[in-house]
């Protein structure tokens, strides 16, 4: 089939370099380049660099507006396929191609439609992960199943982890569904069950609350890393905590306490302590918490124990 692919994030390069395996891609959407960096150079997305590789034709559109759809249209799809590109697919695209268009989602719908399901899912502790492929629809993330898939949870997998393997297994449940409709065989089913919504995070999702129990606060922390970023204030100053975990046998703190291992600062939380192996301090490159800590300490007061995270 001639098929359309809007995606944006390297979550969408697995299902574009698989489609592009078994059929003839038309064009390939993308967002425009965008500052990226301290010098803030204007970079290509990773699927602009994927499609360029391939030697696709590339549209780069910030809306899939008038000027889009007719860009689109011209080339005449039989279907379209949307993975993470972050923006609407609004009438008359919609209904452009043929077939419609349908979207790769990370969740079991209609568990957390939204922008941000496996970093939500993470944060809420979730056992199993999911990908979908659906009819995609005016409504959000609201549209008949075409196939769906449920993945454990990697052990201690952070976001980008678990998306990658979400990314690899959603690849080839999308080629599945496109290859039954191009054979006619493929059956789209009403969603079924509670829906729950993943709306996009924020700086403030990854602030840590060490009141919070342990696990609550490692299952955050691995939601929200590496994007928006796991962060505390320490002494006044605020840090992004980049390696961490559940510190097994540790004797316990107090919420916030903090004391210095030769591996790693020890973060008393609502039960167990928190391990943090690694920071990054505002303004300044990624470290050892521990070479951090002595620094830090090293500057502050003499005698000065009342310092604590979140403080």
């Amino acid at each position: 089939m001639r098929l359309v692919f809007a995606g944006t994030p390297a979550a969408a390069i697995p299902t574009l370099r698989t489609l592009a395996l078994s059929h003839e891609i038309v064009a390939v959407i993308t967002r425009p380049d965008a500052p990226q960096g301290r010098k803030r150079v204007l970079t290509p997305s990773p699927v602009a660099e994927a499609a360029a590789e391939l030697g696709l034709p590339l549209i780069k559109a910030a809306r899939l507006d008038e000027e889009a759809t007719g860009r689109i249209a011209a080339l005449r799809p039989d279907l379209g396929i949307i993975v993470a590109y972050g923006g609407l697919v609004r009438e008359p695209l919609l209904s452009t191609p043929e077939h419609g268009w349908i979207n790769l989602h990370f969740s079991m719908l209609p568990a957390w439609r939204g922008a941000a399901p496996v970093q939500r899912a993470l944060i809420a502790g979730d056992a199993e992960l999911g990908a979908s492929v659906f009819q995609l629809v005016a409504a959000l993330d609201a549209g008949d199943v075409f196939a769906s898939r449920i993945v454990p949870v990697p052990t201690d997998a952070t976001a980008d982890v678990a998306l990658e393997v979400l990314a690899d297994d959603g690849a080839a449940l999308t080629v599945e569904v496109v290859d039954g409709i191009e054979r006619g065989t493929a059956v789209a089913v009403p969603q079924e069950g509670e829906v729950s919504l993943a709306p996009k995070l924020t700086l403030e999702d990854g602030l840590l609350d060490w009141t919070l129990p342990v696990e609550a606060l490692h299952a955050r922390f691995r939601g929200v890393t590496p994007e928006p970023g796991a962060h505390t204030t320490i002494g006044g100053l605020q840090v992004k905590v980049l390696e961490a975990r559940p510190a097994d046998g540790a004797d316990p703190l107090a919420p916030g306490e903090i004391v210095a291992t030769k591996q790693a600062l020890l973060i008393g939380t609502g039960t167990g302590p928190f391990e943090v192996r690694r920071v990054q301090p505002a303004g300044k490159a990624p470290m050892s918490a521990t070479d951090w800590w002595r620094g830090f300490r090293g500057r502050a007061a003499i005698g000065d124990d009342t310092i604590r995270a979140g403080a």
